[in-house]
């Protein structure tokens, strides 16, 4: 390990648990890193770097996207900081190698603006250099602190101002050349299209090579991994028996596409293919898809779109409240649970309101909302929601009863918005059972 200057970055250490094995960038620059400035410095910058990114992400929500976007920002955001720990101890450190540069072509490619990513920099130096001062301020003596402070200080804005100059430079080389794209004509249109703008059908249709007077079937296809392809977008469409599809990504890991289908099945939400072969193909590449149901022409374009993206925010709160991923999601088989959940914070607080002690947390009374939700959807059939939930019929008897015991009144007093409440509580979880 170099320790040439700055013997206090060799103190430094996580404040969790950090396994250098599971770093965001790639293993020869954590490598590198562990060989110049020791092992617990790049725990540290690795546990650094992953809050920094949270933080760019929630004030510059442009620069996420999708779950393998935010893994490319992380891996670049890593081995920048890694970079900068190198430098302070070492001095001046090669530009920035891939890791660092490949979110930006991606950000090109999914038309965030240049002052976007600026603002993302600014962010990540601010929260990034706000670590490092106060680490140095506690793990240098006083008597050199003032000093030391002011000369990190000073390097970091240094190593920051050249780190930017390179990713402009990045940016609008890769700008120049995607601009004049086919690829990028499309996404224009799209998101044209999208954004409500009047447009000559017949000319919109060429640029694409899709016809827009068609029915169209929407569906969000995203992945962890960001080399899931658009032939698993097709593919998932061709399943659900379009007969041209659309697919324009829109942030690594994730696309939007489209597939004409037949016009008999617009608004039914049905489509003429089986769920389970969509499912079958999306679990088969490790994806997960939200489908719009089919509308026709470029109304129903946009429509079907925004219903694909409803039914993704459904399953991704389904996700965050532990919930098991579906691979296919339709947005008619989860409309009620979008729509009461548009404002997540509103819905909380009339599940919180309706549900009273009904609402804790635990596994007890999670087993009684289950259980009074499918009582309430099965009409009160005991035999039904006994082979529901795999239970003995007196389970449900006494879950029922107990649960209005929490309740404080019948289920038949405000049965509609109990219901309600239970079908939120049941598919989000902690999302509407915590207070945001």
């Amino acid at each position: 390990m170099t320790t040439t200057r700055r013997a206090w970055v060799g103190r430094l250490r996580p404040r969790g648990e950090v396994d250098v094995d599971r770093a965001a960038c790639p293993r020869e620059i954590v490598e590198d890193a562990v060989a110049r400035v020791g092992t617990d410095p790049v725990r540290w910058a690795i546990e650094l770097s992953a809050a920094v990114v949270r933080r760019i992400v929630d004030e510059v929500p442009a620069l996420g996207g999708s779950p393998a976007a935010v893994a490319m920002l992380g891996r670049g955001n890593e081995a920048t900081t890694l970079r900068a720990l190198s430098a302070l101890v070492e001095g001046p450190v090669p530009p920035p190698g891939e890791a660092t540069l490949e979110s930006i072509r991606e950000l090109v490619h999914r038309a965030v603006p240049l002052e976007q990513v600026l603002r993302g920099v600014r962010v990540g130096h601010a929260a990034t250099t706000e670590e490092f001062l106060l680490a140095c301020a506690e793990l240098v003596e006083p008597e050199g602190a003032v000093d030391e402070v002011t000369a990190v200080s000073r390097e970091l804005f240094s190593y920051v101002n050249d780190l930017s100059d390179t990713m402009v430079r990045t940016y609008l080389v890769e700008h120049e050349v995607w601009s004049t794209s086919a690829a990028a004509a499309r996404a224009d249109t799209v998101r044209s299209l999208l954004g409500g703008a009047a447009a000559d059908v017949g000319e919109a249709s060429r640029v694409l090579g899709y016809d827009l007077r068609r029915t169209h079937q929407a569906v969000v296809v995203w992945s962890e991994s960001p080399d899931s392809g658009s032939a698993v977008q097709a593919a998932a469409l061709r399943a659900r028996g379009a007969t041209t599809t659309l697919v324009v990504p829109v942030a690594s890991g994730r696309s939007w596409a489209w597939g004409t289908v037949p016009p008999d099945d617009a608004g039914a939400g049905e489509g003429v293919g089986s769920w389970e072969g969509v499912a079958e193909v999306l679990s088969r590449h490790h994806v997960q898809a939200a489908f719009g149901t089919p509308v026709a022409e470029v109304t129903g374009f946009r429509q079907s779109h925004r219903e694909a993206e409803r039914a993704e925010r459904v399953e991704r709160l389904r996700r965050e409240a532990g919930r098991v991923p579906r691979p296919a999601t339709a947005y008619a088989d989860v409309a009620t649970i979008a729509l009461l959940a548009d404002d997540l914070d509103a819905a909380g607080e009339f599940v919180r309101r309706e549900l009273g002690g009904l609402a804790a947390r635990g596994a007890a009374m999670e087993a009684l909302r289950t259980t009074l939700h499918h009582y309430i959807g099965a009409e009160r059939s005991l035999v039904e929601v006994a082979r529901r939930l795999h239970v003995a019929r007196g389970t449900v008897t006494y879950r029922v009863n107990r649960a209005q015991e929490v309740l404080g009144h019948g289920i038949d007093d405000r049965r509609f918005a109990l219901h309600a409440a239970l079908a939120l509580a049941e598919e989000l979880g902690d999302a509407v059972i915590l207070p945001r």
